[in-house]
């Protein structure tokens, strides 16, 4: 599927919120995830450490997250403590790409139960300036990131 989403910054996460596979559009969006190691793609990492896992109390892996992100983070300390869970379905994100400017983007997440994985797929409005410069994220793909 993420294959053929071409105009789609599109990636799939876990439970625990890593990147488990992505499309090249995400990753000219966000960053060459397959320069990364596999444990450092994680959205709960980024998200609270970088210059929903209370359904799964046993799972070791997330029990080492959430400590790692609690030790480095006290505001993902205080709303973890808080244990208020959700399954956000959509959001709008705002964000600065180092090559094509500002974006604003609305993340929709589609959840498979089944697996208990989420795809998010990252869109913009149409005849908007983040719309054309997603249009030229495109093009311009992954050439520029390791100049970041």
């Amino acid at each position: 599927m993420l294959e053929r989403l071409d105009d789609t910054p599109a990636y799939v996460l876990n439970a625990r919120h890593d990147i488990l596979a992505w499309d090249p559009l995400a990753a000219a969006l966000m960053t060459d995830f397959a320069a990364m190691p596999a444990r450092e793609r994680n959205v709960i990492r980024w998200l609270f450490t970088s210059p929903v896992a209370g359904r799964y109390p046993g799972d070791a892996g997330i029990a080492e997250l959430v400590a790692e992100v609690s030790a480095r983070s006290p505001l993902f300390a205080r709303l973890w403590e808080s244990g208020e869970v959700g399954i956000r379905r959509s959001s709008r994100k705002r964000m600065k790409h180092p090559v094509v400017g500002p974006l604003e983007l609305h993340c929709d997440v589609l959840y498979l139960p089944e697996r208990d994985q989420r795809v998010v797929l990252c869109t913009t409005t149409p005849g908007t300036p983040s719309h054309e410069a997603l249009k030229l994220l495109r093009v311009v793909g992954t050439q520029d990131l390791a100049s970041r």
